[in-house]
């Protein structure tokens, strides 16, 4: 958890794909696995979104369009109870294509392309199908969105990081919030463990990231992981 809270703050993510993945592999039960990577999302996000936003890279008229509606599907995407099965496919997805984005983005660096300013419209439809995926499955969001400000020439790679991280933030504590609203969904008494772990690599991460590149073998070594573990869950 600490490894890769640290490899995750790196780039403004806050590593729910990755306490999925553990949780995953140490079969932990579906229905704790949710609650339990958006508390550790939400510690590790706020830390990243504090320091991206210390460092400069934050930029407001980026992010609102996108968070304004992610935040009520994130919600309700919490409060929706998928049953176990599908639950398990969908995040198992959602962990294979997190590999394939991590391993891949290893190798990036910082884009020479000119930027633009993206289509309200288009940020807030991104938006509403990012939080609505954030909630149902326990991720924030941040590793569908990053890809895309790339891609699509919409933020540099700093600017993505500190929007992510705090997108991450509010879509987990909607989710977490629909998901306490509409069922009695509970923590394991260990879980303060976990949170400090993740405290500690995501201070660390974060700090690193908001000041220089990541180191692409961490980011290798988590693909692998997250790939292992949703391969088992499609499987299983």
């Amino acid at each position: 958890m600490l490894v890769a809270a640290f490899g995750y703050a790196t780039v403004g993510h806050g590593g729910a794909s990755a306490y999925l993945a553990a949780l995953a592999l140490g079969g932990v039960a579906p229905p704790q696995m949710r609650p339990i990577a958006l508390v550790l999302n939400i510690l590790v996000s706020a830390i990243g979104t504090y320091k991206f936003w210390r460092a400069g890279y934050f930029n407001w008229r980026l992010f609102w369009p996108f968070a304004v509606v992610s935040i009520p599907l994130a919600f309700l995407g919490g409060a929706i109870t998928l049953p176990g099965h599908a639950y398990k496919i969908l995040v198992g997805v959602v962990l294979i294509y997190a590999a394939w984005q991590l391993w891949h983005s290893a190798r990036a660096g910082e884009e020479m392309r000119p930027l633009r300013e993206p289509p309200l419209v288009w940020s807030m439809v991104v938006g509403a199908a990012l939080g609505l995926l954030a909630g149902l499955t326990g991720v924030g969001g941040g590793i569908f969105l990053s890809p895309l400000l790339l891609m699509l020439g919409w933020a540099g790679t700093k600017q993505t990081s500190a929007v992510a991280a705090p997108f991450i933030l509010v879509n987990s504590i909607a989710g977490i919030a629909g998901a306490f609203t509409v069922r009695a969904a509970t923590l394991p008494a260990q879980v303060w463990i976990l949170a400090v772990a993740v405290l500690i690599g995501g201070w660390l991460g974060a700090e690193y990231g908001s000041r220089r590149f990541a180191n692409p073998l961490i980011r290798r070594i988590l693909a692998v992981v997250l790939a292992a573990a949703g391969a088992k869950m499609v499987a299983l």
